[in-house]
């Protein structure tokens, strides 16, 4: 019973590739050709859509991601940029980013060090109500500066995060459809609601527990150095622990469970395939070594496809993540220095404050790089499960 129902399902699949393996005896057998095909025919609006955009805000250091162009250049063996055109671009970005945080710099160091100057001169003179006042005025504003500034980046890295969801979520239709054609049904349809579904989980969990757990313990963090009375260092440093906990542990389980799936998927139909060509060209009269050379084609031309829109994909991604990321590090530079500047004034509290909220950007910069390091694994091992299919048949 098994061995009739693996026979019919080769035959309907050797049914459905028959139009598109027609189409590619009449092309000639032309990979380049059938790709170019394939990806009129496919829904690249969504995806030409996130491009577009991309270029619009950071188009001056990115190079140009044209599908057909990128397709172009694997068919010949060349690529028009390479990584270090990326990081001459970030390098560049990160250059402007600093600039426009200078004012932000100033700002903090002006006030930090009038704190300090104010707590030098209650130490050194009569402890007066005035005094005190204005040093918990300053203290006030300063901690409101930093915090909006805090916001801003839990913000940008949210932006990043959604912007990169919905990214993936309009090209796995695309590199499932590819999939599809060039022989991984069973990866296409174990991959596709596993990825679907934990996404949009995902990306909730980090929204609404680990960028609050991080926000929470910056609070602690600036409430700790109002008073030596008052210390809640233990739980700021516990907060941002489950942050990084509750982090590597969604991108462990995500990772792991794709990877089951995909080499699952790709074995079944690595023998899937080897059988229907098999059939197609023992069991079909007069046309069925032509028709099984038609389907490698289409098979071959369908990983073409796939490696170019992955190419496009992970350079668009990857500015999804990094130029955000970049955002977030130019202020951890201010911090970090501002913190540097005020100790020598005199106020550890202060640069301790300082310097620990530039500890908490740099955790809401790894949230961001965790998060587009799991689309990059993700997106690759679905190519991947194609590229084994195309192995193992």
């Amino acid at each position: 019973m098994k061995e009739k129902l693996l026979v019919l399902a080769m035959v309907f699949y050797v049914w459905l590739l028959t139009p598109v393996a027609v189409q590619a005896g009449e092309e000639g057998l032309n990979p380049e050709a059938l790709a170019l095909n394939q990806l009129e025919t496919l829904n690249l609006q969504d995806v030409e859509q996130f491009i577009r955009e991309l270029d619009k805000e950071v188009g001056e250091y990115l190079p140009d991601l044209s599908i057909p162009k990128v397709l172009d250049d694997i068919r010949h063996g060349r690529f028009s940029f390479g990584f270090g055109d990326l990081l001459g671009g970030l390098g560049r970005y990160l250059f402007r980013e600093l600039l426009t945080s200078s004012s932000l710099l100033g700002k903090i160091v002006i006030l930090a060090v009038f704190c300090a100057v104010l707590k030098n001169l209650l130490a050194a003179f009569e402890r007066g109500t005035t005094g005190k006042l204005a040093y918990g005025v300053t203290y006030l504003v300063l901690i409101t500066l930093a915090l909006s500034s805090f916001t801003v980046a839990v913000n940008t890295a949210k932006g990043a995060i959604d912007q990169m969801v919905s990214f993936v979520q309009s090209l796995l239709p695309v590199l499932l459809t590819l999939m599809v054609a060039a022989g991984g049904p069973t990866s296409a349809a174990l991959v596709h609601p596993f990825v679907m579904g934990s996404l949009g989980l995902l990306s909730t969990l980090i929204r609404n527990l680990v960028f609050p757990l991080i926000y929470f313990s910056v609070i602690l963090i600036m409430v700790n150095q109002i008073t030596e009375r008052f210390q809640v260092s233990r739980l700021s440093d516990l907060f941002k622990q489950a942050s990084m906990i509750l982090l590597g542990l969604f991108l462990t389980i995500f990772v792991g469970a794709l990877s089951l799936y995909g080499v699952a998927g790709a074995v079944a139909d690595g023998v899937a395939m080897r059988t229907a060509k098999y059939l197609t060209g023992a069991f079909i009269p007069v046309v069925g070594k032509m028709l099984s050379d038609a389907v490698e084609a289409v098979v071959g031309s369908s990983l073409l496809a796939t490696n170019a829109i992955h190419i496009v994909a992970m350079v668009g991604l990857f500015a999804m993540a990094a130029f955000p990321a970049v955002k977030i590090i130019a202020l951890v530079v201010v911090y970090k220095v501002a913190g540097a500047l005020v100790q020598p004034f005199g106020d550890s509290q202060m640069s301790t404050a300082l310097d620990a909220m530039g500890g908490a950007l740099t955790m809401v910069f790894a949230a961001v790089a965790a998060v587009g390091l799991m689309f990059f694994i993700a997106l690759s091992a679905i190519v991947g499960m194609g590229n084994m299919t195309v192995m193992l048949r």
